[in-house]
């Protein structure tokens, strides 16, 4: 037996433009900052808490933020981005999980998002059932780049790192891919970042990378399918 574990956004569904820019809006309503859309997809799969006091520590603003703040930028950009939200689903997802069911192939989700995002979402444009396991980021005390989600998804799956495959599109996710010692393939999809500067030390020798999720289907279903 076999696992793919799959990060949410930006792999599976196209809710990442929507995060940053109901970010951008939030901290600029809450403190007249305004931000790079950009880092919050250098950010992405940190839980949102973290993610504002990071991008305030990477401004060197630190001392312009405090707790109470953080959360109401949090709460904040959970209304906007319900306001403004029209996700899609990445090109040749659908496909890939219907090859992938073809076979005795254990998928999990891991992601920073919440588990109430998560079921809404992956279960009307994809269907839950189709995964055997989903780590949120309210499963686990510390998300990204940990290593905790991902020990957590295997431990769940019953498997060992040698026999998982982490798909993933952000530089957090690629270093918690690491830090768990299992073998992460990069599909890019709509991601502004640069693999050259963003993903710099992170790309491994043996790192695939793909230009989407669509054209990672042969080579998952190869890795996972194939008992040889």
């Amino acid at each position: 037996m076999k696992g793919i574990i799959f990060d949410m956004d930006g792999v599976l569904i196209d809710a990442m433009p929507f995060h940053a820019e109901a970010f951008k809006i939030a901290i600029k309503e809450e403190t007249d900052y305004e931000i790079d859309k950009k880092i919050v997809f250098q950010l992405e799969g940190m839980p949102a808490d973290e993610l504002v006091q990071e991008i305030f520590k990477r401004n060197n603003l630190s001392n312009k933020i405090n707790s109470d703040l953080v959360e109401k930028i949090s709460e904040r950009k959970k209304q906007i981005f319900k306001e403004i939200e029209k996700t899609p689903l990445i090109e040749g997802v659908k496909d890939l999980i219907k090859e992938l069911n073809e076979c005795d192939c254990l998928k999990a989700i891991v992601t920073g998002a919440a588990k109430n995002e998560i079921e809404a979402t992956i279960d009307e444009m994809i269907g839950l059932r189709n995964f055997d396991v989903v780590i949120s980021g309210d499963d686990v005390d510390k998300g990204k780049p940990h290593s905790t989600p991902f020990i957590a998804a295997l431990q769940k799956m019953n498997l060992k790192p040698y026999e998982c495959i982490i798909v993933e599109n952000a530089p957090l996710g690629v270093e918690a891919a690491n830090n768990a010692g299992i073998k992460c393939i990069l599909t890019i999809n709509n991601t502004p970042l640069d693999i050259s500067s963003d993903f710099a030390n992170l790309i491994l020798k043996d790192t695939k990378i793909f230009q989407d999720t669509k054209s990672t289907i042969d080579f998952l279903k190869e890795w996972c399918c194939n008992n040889n």
